[in-house]
């Protein structure tokens, strides 16, 4: 049996933070959507409870400004847009939380998407939350799960989770809440430092999307019947 968690989704009404919403509540985590504004927050967040009716064993969801949202959780998901994020995020008291980040710092042109490039490529958004907060810990995970398969009717997604950072313990929830996407925990890809190679990944999966008219993930192979 995996713990239940209580998580603040920071960036909560946003497509993708709404989605890990939905789902982590519907694997019966208790969720609080975050927002600069209660106001804004409630009626998602009212949104996704009502799409739960009916889900045996679904978790609670409200919506609350964000540092109410991060005062009452246990797990704090950062959801949020790169422009911004070190503003928003400094301004959190994650003291004591996990903090999983799955913010992607891109940028866009006429070639198309592409990583923006964080601390001349020796930083990533994952790194940043850390120094902002040193008394959190910070991992990254869900970086590359579709925003559109997330709120879509799959029972689960058929794809990978990959979870970096630097504590184990912490990792390892991350690993957990990938249940309630994949069906399956999440891998463990390594360090925090790889977060640089994640984040900018997902513009490889943006390419893929927009050359074919889907909404690609990642699986990957080997791991079979092995403990994660």
């Amino acid at each position: 049996m995996l713990t239940s968690y209580t998580i603040a989704v920071i960036g909560g009404t946003g497509p993708q933070g709404k989605g890990l919403g939905y789902r982590f509540a519907r694997h019966g985590h208790t969720v609080v959507l975050g927002s600069r504004s209660a106001e804004k927050a409630v009626p998602v967040a009212e949104e996704v409870a009502a799409r739960l009716t009916g889900v045996d064993g679904a978790g609670a969801v409200s919506g609350a400004a964000n540092a109410e949202a991060v005062a009452q959780a246990d797990v704090v998901l950062l959801a949020v847009p790169w422009d911004g994020h070190d503003e928003l995020v400094g301004s959190l008291d994650l003291a004591g939380k996990t903090v999983i980040s799955c913010v992607n710092p891109l940028a866009f042109d006429k070639r198309g998407a592409h990583g923006a490039v964080v601390d001349a490529g020796e930083g990533s958004a994952a790194e940043h939350a850390q120094q902002l907060a040193p008394e959190a810990t910070v991992v990254g995970a869900f970086h590359n799960v579709s925003a559109v398969h997330l709120w879509g009717e799959y029972d689960y997604l058929d794809e990978d989770v990959l979870v970096v950072g630097d504590v184990v313990e912490a990792k390892q929830v991350a690993q957990d809440l990938a249940v309630a996407v994949t069906s399956r925990r999440g891998i463990d890809a390594g360090k925090l430092r790889l977060a640089r190679v994640l984040e900018p990944l997902t513009a490889v999966l943006i390419s893929v999307n927009r050359k074919y008219k889907v909404n690609s993930g990642l699986r990957i192979s080997g791991l079979e019947g092995i403990e994660r």
